[in-house]
C-alpha cells in the first residue's frame, strides 16, 4: 500500500457528505480541505502547512484540521486508517477524493480543482 502515499483517490458516487456539525467548522464557500490529524505525526505538520499554504490562495477554499485521538467515532465513519489523511469536500461538504499519507502540492491542487468544478 506504500506506492499510494500521499495520492488522491475518487471517492464513490454515493458520496459521504460532512457537514459543519460533523467537521466542528464552517465549510468553504467553493471547497473544504479536511486533515485529519494525531499529536505526533510529523508528516501531519508538513500536510498542515501545505494546505493551509494552498487554501490561503485559493478564493472560497478553508481547511479543518481534526485530531483522529479525539474524534474517535468520526475517524471510524469515515474509514480512516492513518494519519494524515485528507479529504476534499466540495462546496455542499459531499467528499470527493481522499489521500492517505502526505500529498504533494500539485496532488491536492488537482484534487482540489475536481472538488471546485464538481459544483
Amino acid at each position: 500500500m506504500r506506492w499510494k502515499n500521499g495520492r488522491f483517490s475518487q471517492v464513490a458516487d454515493d458520496r459521504e457528505v460532512m457537514t459543519p456539525g460533523r467537521i466542528g467548522a464552517p465549510l468553504g464557500e467553493r471547497a473544504t480541505l479536511v486533515q485529519f490529524s494525531s499529536a505526533f505525526c510529523s508528516p501531519c505538520r508538513a500536510t498542515r502547512v501545505l494546505l493551509a499554504d494552498i487554501a490561503s490562495k485559493v478564493d472560497g477554499v478553508t481547511t479543518v484540521e481534526i485530531d483522529a485521538e479525539e474524534h474517535l467515532d468520526l475517524v471510524r465513519e469515515m474509514g480512516i486508517m492513518r494519519t494524515p489523511t485528507v479529504l476534499v469536500l466540495d462546496a455542499r461538504g459531499a467528499v470527493t477524493t481522499r489521500a492517505s499519507g502526505l500529498p504533494r502540492r500539485e496532488q491536492v491542487m488537482a484534487a482540489l480543482n475536481r472538488a471546485v468544478d464538481a459544483r
